[in-house]
């Protein structure tokens, strides 16, 4: 009995000090350091659909920050035609979703990779996000992929001087049956629209190719004097050319110029081939148009 007892009291005290143990670890260790990014710091991305192709595909929207000034950078209007658009548009996006403290906190960047998917389809093998290696149609001088899938282009169906027939390279274009008859022109209308009460659109970026400047916008009353300004902005800080007027044949119904005429300044930015993104070149100039309106406000 006495030998039971002896041994209870070893197991009891070994318990005992096996317990002192873990307090003194709780209590002396350091607690694991919290750490909370500041409000100030907190970036939203998201990514939403604002609207569908003829043939039903989703014409999608990524948005980087809270701020209350927006830019809109679109790509992929002229689709398939200009596919390096959207090569160049998801490389944006890549470059914001890895690091969104890219986007000041006073702005906003929504991005509209592909304005024209039924076009892409033409010379890409695969929906969604594309790569170049995606493209098995790198150069084509027919226009392939160019409209959308009522054989209209879309730069000439917006509310700017519409004309049922325009013009591309002199010549004729379906512009559609009327402003906005194309589902794809309507989405872009729809994000314009869309920004209501504090956050303010200052400008809207489209990309295209090929002619190796950056063209500003204009409809009835003129270039706006904020597209003078980020037009020199973005080539400047690009190597591109600043051109304030596009002369080389007639174009109407132009979304740039529907959004000269509903104060909204636009600049058209033309890649230098059908083939180049350009990375370093478009990135610097999207830098340029952030330090611009932040320096504004």
């Amino acid at each position: 009995m006495q030998f039971l007892l002896a041994h209870k009291k070893i197991v009891l005290g070994a318990l005992l000090a096996v317990c002192a143990v873990v307090v003194l670890i709780v209590v002396v260790l350091p607690k694991p350091k919290v750490v909370e990014q500041p409000a100030s710091e907190v970036v939203s991305v998201s990514t939403k659909v604002i609207g569908t192709s003829v043939e039903g595909r989703s014409i999608e929207e990524y948005s980087f920050g809270t701020g209350t000034s927006t830019i809109i950078l679109v790509g992929g209007m002229h689709g398939g035609y200009e596919w390096n658009s959207v090569v160049l548009a998801y490389k944006m996006i890549d470059y914001l979703t890895e690091d969104p403290l890219r986007v000041p906190g006073d702005m906003t960047i929504k991005i509209i990779p592909n304005l024209n998917p039924d076009g892409v389809t033409k010379v890409a093998n695969k929906e969604g996000k594309i790569t170049e290696t995606d493209v098995l149609i790198k150069s084509d001088t027919t226009g392939i992929g160019r409209f959308n899938a009522n054989g209209v282009d879309l730069n000439r169906n917006f509310n700017c001087k519409w004309q049922a027939t325009s013009t591309w390279k002199g010549a004729p274009v379906k512009a559609g049956t009327q402003p906005f008859s194309e589902p794809e022109a309507t989405a872009l209308w729809d994000s314009v629209q869309g920004l209501e009460g504090a956050r303010e659109l200052r400008a809207v970026v489209f990309w295209h190719s090929q002619a190796n400047a950056v063209y500003a916008s204009e409809c009835e009353n003129g270039v706006l004097p904020i597209t003078t300004d980020i037009m020199n902005a973005y080539a400047g800080a690009s190597g591109y050319t600043p051109v304030s007027s596009f002369d080389a044949y007639p174009v109407t119904g132009d979304a740039e110029g529907w959004l000269a005429s509903i104060g909204i300044p636009a600049i058209t930015v033309e890649l230098k081939t059908h083939t180049s993104v350009e990375w370093e070149e478009n990135r610097k100039g999207v830098e340029a148009l952030l330090n611009y309106f932040s320096v504004m406000r």
